[in-house]
């Protein structure tokens, strides 16, 4: 069952000199086992579309569906849409506040009223699905570990509450190449191997080009456009327009055309780039 999203408005402020309409007209389904990209510039709407979905802000129009629940009609309990929709913030490591790591991550289950077994068995879980190591770490202090590890404890004690649905707010800001390859990594696995529903918010368009089933862009609160990967990076003027950039790829490919190369400018990894180019020189793939 998809998440649907029908007709939504929400405005900041309403009433006063500084209103301001942050979301307007949104309609979106995000089906299970799907892997959505949210990109737009700063102020376009994003965070307050993916708070939307964690039943976190109420529509002023419109409405939200979690698995055929209207989440805000009556009689309906929203810490159960927040069980269901994980929300990891950007920097949620700063939320990190446990002596140990295995506290940390346990949280939200003992929240739950879990029994300390079941507990248990989801700390090893989410850890698990991060990539770290539970019997080694589990008693180490959150706050000894890289910036990366404490990135995916954060994001395991989101986990923890097995989610369906993930929504992750710039999970890879902030951190250096290899914690953000690792971050990544584990999001895919996430979302390949574990089927859980990915919503990734994000400014950097190579990860999301690579990652993503589908695109939305969103531009003054509205979505102004939407699509694979291979849509929405096709038409790069749209993009620029909006402050966005293309993805490394898809500039290059851009850039050879504009020089009289017969190249897709859909073009965003670096495999297909490698293709294209060969192509062009009238060699072999394997070349």
């Amino acid at each position: 069952m998809p998440i649907e999203i029908t007709n939504i408005k929400y405005t900041y402020m309403p009433g006063t000199p500084y209103e301001r309409v942050a979301l307007e007209n949104i309609d979106l389904k995000i089906y299970e086992g799907s892997f959505l990209g949210i990109i737009g510039h700063t102020g376009s709407g994003k965070s307050t579309l993916i708070q939307h979905i964690n039943g976190l802000l109420k529509p002023q129009r419109g409405k939200i569906v979690v698995d055929d629940r209207d989440i805000w009609e009556k009689g309906y309990r929203r810490n159960e849409v927040r069980r269901k929709v994980g929300l990891v913030f950007q920097y949620p490591e700063h939320q990190l506040f446990e002596e140990t790591v295995f506290k940390d991550v346990a949280f939200g289950p003992r929240n739950m009223g879990l029994a300390e077994e079941s507990i248990t068995k989801r700390v090893r879980f989410a850890m698990d699905m991060v990539g770290l190591d539970f019997d080694s770490l589990k008693e180490e202090s959150p706050f000894g570990l890289s910036g990366g590890q404490r990135r995916r404890i954060a994001i395991a004690g989101v986990l923890a509450m097995r989610p369906k649905y993930l929504i992750l707010d710039e999970p890879t800001a902030g951190l250096d190449p290899r914690g953000r390859r690792e971050i990544l990594k584990h999001i895919h696995n996430m979302n390949r191997e574990q089927g859980i529903t990915i919503i990734l918010v994000t400014h950097n368009m190579d990860e999301v080009a690579r990652l993503a089933d589908k695109i939305i862009v969103m531009e003054k609160g509205t979505i102004s456009h939407s699509g694979t990967p291979e849509e929405v990076f096709s038409d790069g003027e749209l993009l620029r327009e909006m402050g966005l950039d293309l993805p490394a790829m898809s500039s290059l490919m851009v850039k050879l055309k504009q020089q009289g190369w017969e190249v897709k400018s859909s073009v965003f990894t670096v495999e297909h780039a490698r293709k294209e180019i060969l192509k062009n020189l009238g060699c072999g793939e394997n070349a």
